[in-house]
């Protein structure tokens, strides 16, 4: 990606080097702008024209090669030679004009702006060059793919990168000949145009070039600014990704250390069943199900997720700073060197512009005037201003938002008292203030995104109890309205409580009904998975188990819905029933409402329907749908998994191992003692036909999704993804690894266990067929 956005950078910096000699004499007391030209050789011309050809032919095959009109590897060797081959006669070009074509007096003669701009070009040519080797031999050693896989976002920067560049090239070829500017002079006003620096050395002079300046400048200004925006959004969410998984990643195992050392680990351990095989307590004083303990293991993760994306933050923060300030002192360094001589600059003179120009201020009291500075403030200013735009975004996420959550929470103690409560908004915050020192454990955080206060459920009176289902936007507008009527009836504090205080006792009561159904299927799950058979549908070695149409309804779902129905008759009086009756298929929020598990294959195929439809439809959020642990649960049992198995489950490892042989080898042990605990659970039958390549679809059994190290990764094909290893919410396997989008890890393996149900369909009718010709 960097070598297609730079290589079209380094090629019309190429062509600037080419339209113009590389010599200029200045005499004593002449200006530069009038300097006549000196004549290059005819061979370093030549020479010069070769290079750019070669440098377009590589840069063509980079393009047909992301375009996937060329092989990788007819297409690699070509950019790679070409740019190289341009790179080094371009560094010996330059090198012989320094040397034996240096005329004398030396002081009389000064490079023209083309020289220095065969000087970036070389560089850069070096350096995309560089990069497709790296990823030439990584595709053929398999660390990458031998194919481009880019995004429609990353051909659309491509492409943006090559049309502005082209558009800026022209429009000062055109404002060149009408100002009677030299080429280089108008690329340099182009530019400082485009950036809207707009210094003033240069400006249109004539009414045709005024005429034309609105029209190119207003179609330049936007197209720069999706260049920008482009660029932007590929840094941040491709930073945010890779470094969030990175950073989760390194704050698990702190934490796992950190919880080893200290004894407190208890609630990594998996609780076994006991000798009955009904409930799983342990033996503790805790007390906790294995379902309790998972719940709780899960909220742990949340809380490595929330301060390793808040360290994230800051650490993109950091790096975004730091490259601004280089470019902001190393520039102004070079702009010192280049205008010491013509305009006697100091180190703050170029401190000062160096700021103005990244600022976009451009007051133009001091602006280059010598060759080598109006061709490195293009060079620099390219680099400069998506750096400026990557550390707005940055601080809009950080510094911002740090001082906006701050004035929101003094107004809550002060002017505009929350819903919390005095004392509850003050230690927030001092909490707040004390960069989370104070009363850590007092608060309660809610969590970012869709759990969060922000996106809270708003119960309200609504017609129609027939079921209907609102869309995303009804149920925001709802929501919305909701919490509108609730600050117009401030004025009436009886009432807001009163109406505060239903909407949280049904909140409870909800939870509460979550809760025991969720203990009913775990009890009636360990039942099912007793020798006596019965109709219930279990999961076992990450299979589902179905009762034959004949079987008459299982216990638990008959028990689930007369809850159910008592729930409905006990609810039907409640204002804020029929609310949340509404929102059941509220795509941007938590489902409290989660239909029991399917007990017959036919149910079973329609409910993995539409659970794809509804995650399809969580792809599209941001930001990206995080799911409760309740939810998880619901689909992991779809998947075949069950969070009351303690079997299915493991302790994490926190240990990191740093050599290749070490982790092969620890994967190689835990592969074999999984294979044992498989093979002895194989034994319980029971399996969907065609279960196997199910549970080979579902990866490691619930994780897989990233992370390295520490518990070890099934990451070959065969026996191990038949079987899936054990796994733990904090471990590496975990779903909540890596930089995997939740919802796309469940839509993977929910496609994958609906395309296995239909192939063991399509076999049995086959067989049927058979049986029956």
């Amino acid at each position: 990606m960097i070598a297609g956005t730079l290589g079209p950078v380094a090629s019309a910096f190429s062509i600037c080097a080419l339209v113009k000699p590389w010599r200029q004499s200045y005499p004593p007391g002449a200006s530069v702008d009038s300097a006549p030209f000196v004549r290059d050789p005819p061979w370093l011309t030549a020479i010069n024209a070769v290079q750019l050809a070669v440098a377009l032919l590589a840069n063509m095959a980079l393009l047909l090669n992301m375009a996937r009109r060329l092989s990788f590897s007819i297409a690699q060797p070509i950019t790679i030679v070409g740019w190289y081959i341009s790179s080094l006669a371009l560094v010996a070009l330059t090198a012989t004009a320094a040397g034996p074509l240096v005329m004398q007096p030396a002081d009389d003669f000064i490079w023209s702006q083309a020289f220095y701009y065969a000087i970036y070009s070389a560089v850069l040519y070096f350096l995309v060059a560089s990069l497709m080797v790296v990823t030439y031999m990584g595709a053929q050693t398999g660390h990458y793919r031998k194919e481009f896989m880019l995004t429609p976002s990353q051909r659309t920067l491509m492409m943006q990168t090559i049309m502005f560049l082209m558009y800026l090239l022209v429009g000062a070829l055109v404002f060149g000949k009408i100002e009677g500017w030299t080429y280089l002079d108008a690329v340099y006003w182009a530019a400082v145009t485009l950036f809207t620096v707009g210094f003033g050395d240069f400006y249109a002079n004539t009414t045709l070039g005024r005429a034309l300046l609105m029209p190119y400048s207003l179609i330049g200004i936007v197209s720069l600014g999706l260049v920008i925006g482009s660029i932007r959004s590929l840094v941040l969410d491709r930073g945010k990704r890779r470094l969030g998984a990175r950073m989760v990643e390194k704050s698990r195992r702190r934490t796992l250390r950190h919880m080893t050392r200290k004894g407190t680990d208890d609630i990594l351990v998996p609780i076994r069943d006991d000798p009955l095989g009904l409930t799983s307590v342990r033996t503790d004083t805790l007390g906790l199900t294995e379902f309790e303990r998972r719940e709780r293991e899960f909220k742990l993760m949340r809380k490595i997720q929330e301060k390793a994306a808040h360290r994230r933050r800051w650490v993109a923060m950091g790096v975004s700073t730091s490259t601004w300030l280089v470019l902001w002192l190393a520039g102004a360094r070079v702009f010192q060197a280049c205008e010491e001589r013509y305009q006697g600059w100091t180190y703050f003179n170029g401190l000062y512009f160096a700021f103005v120009s990244l600022t976009t201020i451009g007051y133009g009291d001091m602006t280059p005037v010598s060759n080598a500075g109006k061709s490195f403030w293009v060079f620099w200013a390219l680099l400069a201003l998506p750096t400026t735009t990557v550390l707005i975004s940055n601080a809009g996420d950080t510094v911002v938002k740090a001082i906006r959550d701050a004035t929101d929470q003094i107004a809550t103690v002060t002017i505009l008292p929350g819903e919390l409560g005095f004392r509850r908004d003050l230690k927030r915050l001092l909490r707040t203030l004390s960069c989370g020192i104070l009363f850590e454990e007092d608060i309660e955080d809610d969590p970012p995104g869709f759990l969060g206060q922000s996106q809270r459920l708003k119960p309200n009176v609504t017609n129609g109890a027939n079921g209907a289902h609102q869309d995303d936007d009804d149920a925001q507008e709802t929501m919305q309205q909701d919490e509108a009527d609730l600050e117009a009836e401030s004025a009436d504090s009886s009432r807001t409580k009163q109406k505060r205080a239903e909407r949280d006792q049904y909140d409870e009561d909800h939870s509460q009904q979550i809760e025991a159904n969720a203990a009913e299927e775990t009890y009636t799950s360990r039942r099912s998975r007793k020798p006596s058979p019965g109709p219930n549908p279990s999961s076992s070695n990450n299979h589902i188990t179905f009762s034959t149409p004949s079987t008459p309804t299982r216990p638990s779902s008959s028990s689930h819905l007369a809850r159910s129905r008592t729930s409905l008759s006990n609810n039907s009086n409640n204002p804020h029933f029929h609310h949340f009756h509404h929102l059941h298929h509220a795509q941007s929020f938590p489902r409290r409402h989660l239909p029991p598990i399917p007990t017959s294959r036919h149910e079973y195929r329609v409910v993995l329907v539409d659970e794809i439809r509804r995650v399809a439809q969580h792809l599209r959020h941001r930001p990206p749908r995080k799911y409760t642990f309740h939810e998880w649960a619901w689909y992991l049992r779809l998947m075949g998994e069950d969070e009351a198995d303690a079997e299915r489950h493991r302790r994490p490892n926190p240990h990191v191992h740093h050599g290749k042989r070490d982790r092969e080898r620890d994967r190689d042990r835990e592969r074999e003692r999984d294979r044992l605990v498989a093979g002895s659970r194989r034994k319980a039958g029971g399996e969907l036909p065609g279960g196997t390549a199910a549970a080979a679809a579902n990866g490691d059994g619930g994780g897989g999704n990233g992370g390295g190290g520490g518990e070890g990764r099934g990451e070959g094909k065969g026996e191990e993804e038949s079987h899936p290893l054990p796994w733990s919410w904090v471990g590496s396997r975990s779903p909540l690894m890596g930089s995997q989008e939740e919802a796309e890890w469940i839509l993977e393996r929910l496609i994958a266990r609906l395309a296995e149900e239909l192939r063991a369909e399509a076999e049995r009718a086959g067989r049927e067929e058979g049986s029956a010709g």
